[in-house]
């Protein structure tokens, strides 16, 4: 379920969706939120995106063949 971005929780993986001139899309990384705006998870790196929605990011394990 996706939640408005200004309820957005600090310190948590989340999955964020964007709005373009194509609709909304979802990251496909997990990111934080933090004081300054949001961060890729996995390194810390800044991302410049406006995001509208968020939802808990769900790890999946990955199976190897």
């Amino acid at each position: 379920m996706w939640h408005p971005i200004s309820t957005a929780p600090f310190n948590h993986d989340l999955q964020l969706a964007v709005m373009d001139w194509d609709g909304p899309h979802a990251l496909v990384f997990p990111c934080r939120r933090v004081l300054t705006g949001w961060v890729k998870s996995d390194s810390n790196e800044r991302v410049d995106v406006s995001p509208t929605h968020w939802r808990i990011w769900e790890y999946h394990p990955i199976h190897s063949a």
